[in-house]
């Protein structure tokens, strides 16, 4: 290659197409440079982040802190694997327990292998337990979940797209519609191999869908009743983004988990991952307290990197962010001026129906089909334009910017989306 030769985003395009599997649908977008709440592609571009990586960069991309963390530590040890014991993965552990309020974490890496721990845990703690018969334990999910692309997990997936041709599928699984708590009591009542209930707290890839403000309290009772493990997936709501530490802690806007807070429908198991680690490095964890968590000993579960020094000492910053920085409170603030900015919007729109979400994990649904092209086309524009985001089951558009955004920045963005919407007006 020629040294003047200028290197656009077409050449990084199609490296990923020849060698790449095409597992992705990217917009055409080559980014090489973060920081806060923006990103700049390969021709010095500049656009707001209004993804996150899915929620994993809620602190801003490359927060200087969490970078420091990870430089200083990867000086001295990066990975001993769990076969020894390092000087990070105890205080580490310590402190996100405490956050939650938790007495045992299991630290992964990713959301998926989070999801699988959670299932396992859960199943062990029935047959050794409840009392359930081993290989009769089943879990209750919901339609139009999404808790990651493993086996096991699309196995009780909505998604066909994920699901054909994967096959054959794993057993002990049972759906409910969302939102439904007479379904669930229904099933409770009905089946005593039940050992716990899956659900996201909203569901983020389904299209932000927040469920009635009383639903997890209630879930939460019904599971304390029957017996029954309450797992929550906060993969992608949890760490600040819906304005609570937490989703489950419903309106509550302190900066930890506390049970005296009748909003708190606090888990049996909850499942971390994605701006555990500020989006720096994959780190996830599953937390329960003892009655739980002790039913796994030596060689039943674990990960090479799973607790690793790097992991560890990034972790324990990122989440210091989060407080330090009061991004749970910002959160709130932000995400309740987006909504009322945008349902302005819509009161005179043809071509938005609805937004929806709670703190800065919202969603609109575009005016038309979910077949149709309208909401991909809008976001290729929102892109010209100066903002990033991605279309969700067809005609819904996710916004979700890092939690570090300022007030100035949102109302600026809010503009961007307006003007574009503009342009696609019937």
């Amino acid at each position: 290659m020629a040294i003047l030769e200028k290197i656009n985003s077409s050449h990084f395009i199609n490296l990923e197409d020849q060698y790449g599997a095409h597992n992705y649908h990217p917009l055409p977008v080559v980014l090489t440079k973060g920081e806060g709440v923006y990103v700049w592609d390969v021709e010095g571009k500049k656009y707001y982040d209004f993804l996150s990586a899915y929620s994993a960069v809620n602190q801003g991309h490359c927060h200087p802190k969490i970078v420091n963390a990870l430089i200083e530590q990867a000086q001295k040890l990066t990975l001993t694997s769990r076969a020894f014991y390092n000087d990070k993965l105890g205080d580490y552990e310590k402190y996100i327990t405490g956050l939650f309020g938790f007495d045992k974490i299991l630290p992964m890496n990713t959301g998926a292998e989070a999801v699988e721990t959670a299932i396992k845990l859960c199943r062990k703690w029935a047959y050794e337990r409840k009392g359930i018969d081993e290989h009769d334990a089943v879990i209750v999910v919901c339609d139009n979940n999404f808790h990651g692309r493993t086996t096991t997990i699309i196995s009780f997936s909505n998604d066909e797209n994920a699901r054909k041709n994967f096959g054959p599928y794993t057993d002990g699984f049972v759906k409910i519609p969302y939102d439904d708590v007479d379904s669930l009591q229904a099933l409770f009542e009905n089946n005593d191999n039940i050992a716990g209930f899956l659900v996201e707290p909203i569901q983020g890839e389904a299209g932000v869908y927040v469920p009635a403000k009383d639903y997890l309290a209630k879930v939460k009772a019904l599971c304390n009743k029957h017996n029954v493990l309450f797992i929550a997936d906060e993969v992608q709501t949890g760490i600040a983004r819906t304005g609570s530490l937490l989703a489950v802690c419903g309106d509550c806007s302190c900066e930890h988990a506390c049970e005296q807070q009748q909003t708190y429908a606090k888990p049996d198991i909850l499942i971390l991952g994605k701006a555990v680690s500020g989006g720096v490095y994959p780190v996830s964890a599953v937390l329960a307290d003892d009655e739980i968590m002790q039913v796994i000993k030596p060689g039943q579960h674990g990960s090479t990197f799973g607790g690793n020094p790097l992991a560890a000492a990034v972790a324990t910053a990122a989440l210091e962010v989060i407080e330090d920085e009061h991004l749970i409170q910002n959160a709130r603030k932000l995400g309740e001026l987006f909504r009322s900015k945008m349902q302005e919007y819509i009161q005179k729109s043809t071509i938005v129906s609805l937004v929806r979400g709670k703190g800065l994990l919202n969603a609109i649904v575009i005016n038309d089909s979910e077949d149709s092209s309208t909401a991909w086309d809008i976001c290729m524009k929102l892109a010209e334009n100066g903002l990033l985001a991605k279309p969700t089951h067809g005609n819904i558009i996710r916004f979700a910017p890092p939690l570090v955004m300022t007030e100035t920045q949102l109302l600026d963005c809010v503009s961007i989306i307006t003007k574009t919407l503009q342009e696609f007006e019937k």
